[in-house]
C-alpha cells in the first residue's frame, strides 16, 4: 500500500512540475518583463534561443526548492511527501533536457517533433501562448494554447537541425519556413 501511495505521489509531483513550469514561464518569464533574474534570462533566451541560463544557477535553485519540498512533504505526509518531491524533481530534469534539445537537436520521435513545434510556435508565432514546454495541458486549461499550420522561424534563429544552407531541411518543410530569407537571384 505504501508503494502505491508513493508511486501516486511521484506521479502527482511530476504533474505538479508541469503546472509550475507553465506558471513560472507565463507569469515570471513573460509577465515580469525583465524585472526578476529569471525573467531577464528568459527574455534573453527569446532574443537568442541558443542562450540558456547557466546550469549551476538552475542546480542551486533546484536544490533549495527540492530540499524544502521534500522536507515539507515528509513533515506533512511522510514518505509520499518525499516521493512527490522526487517526481517533481524528475520532471524538472526532464523539462531541462527537453527544452535544450528542442533548440539543439533534431526530433527523434513523434513527441519530440510535437514538443519542438509547440515550443517554437511560442518563440516565433505567439509568445503569449504555449507556455508549457513538456505538455500543452495547462495551455489548454488556461486558454493560452495556439496551433500554427506553419511555424515561420527567423533565419538568424533557425537551429542547425532545421536548415541546410539557406533552406529548411526536407523532413521539416511542411511544418517550418524561414522568415527573413535572402532573396534568390
Amino acid at each position: 500500500m505504501m508503494l502505491l501511495s508513493c508511486l501516486a505521489a511521484a506521479a502527482l509531483g511530476a504533474l505538479g512540475w508541469t503546472l509550475a513550469e507553465y506558471l513560472i514561464h507565463r507569469f515570471d518569464g513573460h509577465g515580469m518583463k525583465g524585472k526578476t533574474p529569471f525573467s531577464k534570462e528568459h527574455l534573453a533566451h527569446h532574443a537568442d534561443p541558443s542562450t540558456f541560463a547557466a546550469t549551476w544557477k538552475k542546480a542551486v535553485v533546484a536544490t533549495v526548492v527540492v530540499s524544502l519540498l521534500g522536507a515539507g512533504g515528509h513533515a506533512l505526509v511522510g514518505l509520499p511527501g518525499v516521493a512527490f518531491a522526487v517526481g517533481f524533481t524528475a520532471m524538472y530534469v526532464a523539462y531541462e533536457v527537453i527544452h535544450r534539445r528542442i533548440h539543439t537537436h533534431a526530433p527523434l520521435h513523434a513527441y519530440a517533433a510535437w514538443a519542438r513545434r509547440h515550443h517554437l510556435v511560442h518563440h516565433h508565432v505567439a509568445p503569449r501562448c504555449n507556455h508549457g514546454v513538456t505538455t500543452s495541458l495547462w495551455d489548454h486549461a488556461f486558454g493560452t494554447w495556439q496551433a500554427s499550420a506553419t511555424v515561420r522561424v527567423p533565419r538568424r534563429h533557425a537551429p542547425h537541425w532545421l536548415v541546410d544552407g539557406d533552406e529548411v531541411r526536407a523532413p521539416y518543410q511542411g511544418t517550418y519556413q524561414l522568415a527573413g530569407r535572402k532573396a534568390r537571384a
